[in-house]
C-alpha cells in the first residue's frame, strides 16, 4: 500500500541539528510529493507506468521542472528502491526485534516471515526491487551509493543472524574441494555485493547461505510474481514447510507461527 513520504523539519550537521530553512523545507516537501506520486503510479501500473511526465501532470508542474529534483527517471526509481529497501529492513528489524537477543532461531524465523509479508503487501515495490529489467539503470553516483548502502543494510539483518549460527558451530559446511573456479568466483561476488566478510565468510559458508537464500527467496518471488506453474492456492503452508526444511538443515529449531 502506498505510504506518504515524510520529511524532517530539522537537518543534522555533524554533532548538532539545526532548523531547516524555508527553501530546504519546500524542497523536502516537493521531493516527498514526487516520491509519493511515483509510488502511487507504481502500485497502480507497475514500473512501466511511472514517468516524469505523469508525475509532473499530477503535481501541476512541467516535466523539465522535475529535473531540478531528479536528473532522470532512473534516478527517481533508484531513490525509490533505496527507500523501499529501508522500509523493508525496518519491518524485518521490528519483527525480529520483538524477540530476545539470544533467541537467534526465533529472530531468523521472524525475519524471514516479515520479508514474505512485506513482499506480499507491497508487490509492486517488491517487483521494482527484485524484478527483471530490460536495460540496466543509468544514474548518478549518489543514487547508486544510497541504494548499495540500503541493500547492504537489508542483507546485514540476515547475515548477522547466519553469522551467529556459524559462530555456534550449528551449520554443517560442505567440502569445497569440488567447487569449480566459476562457482568460487560467484560466491565471492555474492559476498562482496552483500557485504559479508570476515573469518566466517568461507566458501563453504557462502555455499550454504546462497542455497538457503535461493530456496526461500525463490519461493517468495514465485508467489509475488504469481508464477507457480500449477494452482496451489495459498502458499503459506508450502513456505512454512520450506522454512522448516531449510532452517533445520542449518541447525535452527523451527517453530510454527504463533507457537
Amino acid at each position: 500500500m502506498p505510504k506518504d513520504t515524510t520529511f524532517p523539519a530539522r537537518c543534522e550537521t555533524g554533532a548538532a541539528s539545526v532548523p531547516m530553512s524555508r527553501r530546504m523545507r519546500i524542497r523536502a516537501a516537493t521531493l516527498a510529493e514526487i516520491k509519493t506520486i511515483a509510488r502511487n503510479l507504481l502500485s497502480a501500473h507497475g514500473p512501466g507506468g511511472v514517468s516524469l511526465r505523469a508525475i509532473a501532470r499530477e503535481m501541476g508542474m512541467t516535466a523539465p521542472a522535475l529535473y531540478r529534483y531528479f536528473s532522470s527517471l532512473d534516478d527517481l526509481l533508484l531513490a525509490l528502491r533505496a527507500e523501499f529497501f529501508a522500509e523493508l529492513s525496518a519491518q524485518i528489524t521490528d519483527a525480529s526485534g520483538r524477540l530476545p537477543a539470544d533467541d537467534v532461531d526465533g529472530r531468523l524465523l521472524a525475519a524471514l516471515r516479515a520479508f514474505r509479508s512485506w513482499a506480499l503487501a507491497n508487490r509492486a515495490e517488491f517487483i521494482l526491487l527484485f524484478g527483471p529489467r530490460d536495460e540496466p539503470f543509468t544514474t548518478t553516483e549518489p543514487h547508486c551509493a544510497a541504494l548499495q548502502h540500503e541493500k547492504q543494510r537489508f542483507a546485514a539483518i540476515f547475515l548477522s543472524l547466519f553469522n551467529r549460527l556459524l559462530e555456534e558451530g550449528r551449520v554443517p559446511l560442505p567440502d569445497t574441494a569440488s567447487f569449480s573456479p566459476e562457482l568460487r568466483a560467484q560466491l565471492h561476488l555474492f559476498a562482496r555485493d552483500a557485504g559479508f566478510a570476515g573469518a566466517n565468510a568461507t566458501e563453504g559458508a557462502l555455499r550454504v547461505l546462497t542455497a538457503c537464500w535461493v530456496r526461500l527467496y525463490g519461493l517468495v518471488c514465485m508467489e509475488v510474481f504469481r508464477s507457480m506453474p500449477f494452482t496451489v492456492g495459498d502458499l503459506e503452508p508450502l513456505f512454512e514447510a520450506e522454512l522448516c526444511d531449510v532452517l533445520t538443515s542449518i541447525g535452527v529449531r523451527y517453530r510454527a507461527p504463533h507457537s
